[in-house]
């Protein structure tokens, strides 16, 4: 069975640092232990107090004259005085050298602990960071939330590691809510295309049957005719819805073109609000125009338009600027209606989402659509003083 990494971690520490001092200690030992006193040294001196008592043995100082003889006892008095000394500083030097030999294992011991204290320090301070990293991971995986607050200790690489891993998470996060949310509008559209399909084959015979009865209305009573007036406008409704299926239901597609948004928006202003809506259009005299494709974005445009005219029951000013330099352009539209609330700010431009009686929901969808189409991005505020803003960010 595999070791954890952190007991991995402390017996290759342990062995980097222990192993060494154990053998330096024992080396020192054993040298300081041979370069002491050896045996040979006493004994050598001891033979030679032997050989000096056997001398004394063997000589007749008898025949010697009075000064030889005291040259004699000086002779055998000296050897017997440096044997003594010899046999003193051997008890005493190997004392010493066990007494250093002594020191140098505690020394060596003390530093094999510290070996051991520091190399357990140093697979914690390796293993926490990276146990808690690996099960960062596991739970980016499960996508689930990485906790909170202080972290483990460890060196200021593994903080720069945990912050790469908290920005991956979101950015993860972020990549898959972009993921369901596109998952999700590509269903929509699929929905919304076979529904724009199967009510165009039935309108089309309605269409043509009213137009038939209309054209015969002369013989009809007041009853009929208002029947066909009802008619009529549900139809017209029906053909409207249709057609805003089919927008939402595919892509802008084709060749794009050099757009003038500032022209644009001003024509739109004359033309897409009713008469007692005054739309300003100001533009800070920089890029005027972007890449795109010019129907949807007029049919965007208008759309947001028209919603600022009707929010304000068609009636007041719509404030438009366009800013824009060679990194892309920004556009606001300002409404002086009663507003967004905060909360439903991001819904507004979900599919199907409406606060109109008689709305389908598909109108500042297929606005966001277009301008996502297009690398566009599109949010609601707030307007000072009351009311809805619009911006709209567009590369150019």
């Amino acid at each position: 069975m595999a070791l954890p990494f952190r007991q991995r971690i402390f017996l290759i520490l342990v062995a980097l640092t222990a192993t060494p001092t154990t053998l330096a200690v024992i080396g020192w030992a054993l040298s300081v232990r041979s370069a002491g006193p050896s045996a040979g040294a006493l004994a050598s001196l001891e033979e030679v107090g032997n050989s000096a008592r056997t001398l004394a043995e063997r000589v007749d100082t008898l025949r010697l004259s009075p000064g030889q003889r005291a040259a004699v006892r000086q002779h055998f008095a000296q050897v017997s005085n440096t044997v003594t000394l010899a046999r003193r500083a051997d008890v005493y030097l190997r004392y010493y050298t066990a007494g250093v030999a002594v020191v140098i294992l505690v020394l060596g011991g003390l530093v094999v602990f510290a070996s051991v204290r520091l190399a357990g320090h140093l697979s914690r301070q390796l293993s926490r960071p990276i146990d808690e990293l690996v099960g960062w991971t596991r739970l980016i995986r499960r996508r689930e939330p990485l906790p909170a607050g202080e972290s483990a200790r460890g060196a200021p690489d593994f903080d720069a590691l945990r912050q790469g891993l908290r920005q991956l998470a979101s950015a993860l996060d972020a990549a898959r809510q972009k993921e369901l949310e596109a998952e999700r509008l590509r269903a929509f559209r699929e929905v919304a295309r076979r529904v724009a399909h199967e009510i165009k084959n039935p309108l089309t015979s309605m269409r043509i049957a009213v137009d038939q009865v209309k054209r015969s209305g002369g013989q009809a009573d007041g009853g009929s005719a208002m029947a066909v007036e009802v008619l009529s406008a549900e139809t017209d409704r029906l053909e409207r819805l249709a057609r805003e299926f089919a927008d939402f239901g595919r892509l802008p597609e084709g060749p794009q073109s050099e757009v003038d948004v500032v022209e644009l928006l001003q024509e739109l202003g004359r033309t897409a609000v009713p008469e007692g809506v005054k739309v300003s259009v100001e533009a800070n005299g920089g890029r005027r125009t972007v890449q795109g494709y010019y129907d949807p974005l007029r049919r965007a445009l208008s759309n947001l338009l028209r919603n600022a005219a009707e929010a304000m029951g068609g009636r007041g000013a719509i404030e438009v600027r366009v800013t824009g330099d060679g990194r892309g352009m920004a556009i606001t539209i300002a409404d002086h209606g009663p507003g967004i609330p905060q909360e439903m700010r991001q819904r507004v431009f979900e599919p199907y989402f409406t606060t109109k009686r008689d709305g389908t929901g598909l109108g500042l969808a297929l606005v966001r659509q277009t301008l996502e189409a297009h690398g566009g991005t599109i949010t609601a505020g707030e307007t000072p003083g009351g009311g809805a803003t619009f911006s709209i960010v567009l590369p150019t």
